[in-house]
């Protein structure tokens, strides 16, 4: 599998599949979230819709995946992904491990050959972007996926930045 780093916009990515860094509720909400749901447009929210009412009335759980169209997105789907809130006190971790692998088995399911994912729980949820990209990277790396490409899409030069050293790092 092909991995690559990018800064810049993950609406504007041409992939199979967009990762979005989701919130339970599906519902859209702000950062990477709102950006995918305010391009992709009512299609997506439509789909969030129909699986809050079947499938996950409770929510999406934390470190899991599930996929609906990408509406107007140059992408086929979108895999909607709930990250971890960091917190000092607990290794929450595997939680964001797990958001990576479930995505890429997704995607998996879906045919998507290449995939696009943003700094998850990076955001509003406070990880540290240097251990976020440590992980993501990482995890990516050792998953098992019919997955020819992966994009970490990073929207900022200190985003870009930490996921370099992290490629780095990792040799």
């Amino acid at each position: 599998m092909e991995i690559t780093l990018i800064q810049g916009d993950i609406t504007e990515q041409a992939v199979d599949a967009v990762v979005n860094a989701a919130n339970s509720s599906l519902m859209g909400g702000g950062g990477v979230d709102g950006a995918i749901h305010r391009r992709g447009g009512p299609a997506i929210l439509e789909e969030c819709r129909a699986l809050r009412a079947s499938r996950y009335a409770d929510g999406l759980p934390t470190g899991q995946a599930v996929a609906t169209t990408a509406g107007r997105l140059p992408a086929r789907w979108v895999v909607h992904t709930v990250g971890p809130v960091y917190a000092r006190s607990e290794d929450r971790s595997p939680l964001l491990a797990s958001c990576h692998v479930e995505s890429l088995k997704v995607a998996d399911t879906l045919g998507a050959a290449t995939v696009a994912f943003p700094a998850i729980s990076t955001g509003v949820y406070g990880w540290p972007m240097d251990d976020a990209a440590r992980i993501a990277l990482t995890t990516v790396r050792q998953a098992s996926t019919s997955v020819t490409e992966v994009r970490f899409v990073l929207y900022d030069a200190e985003a870009y930045a930490a996921f370099t050293r992290a490629r780095d790092a990792l040799g």
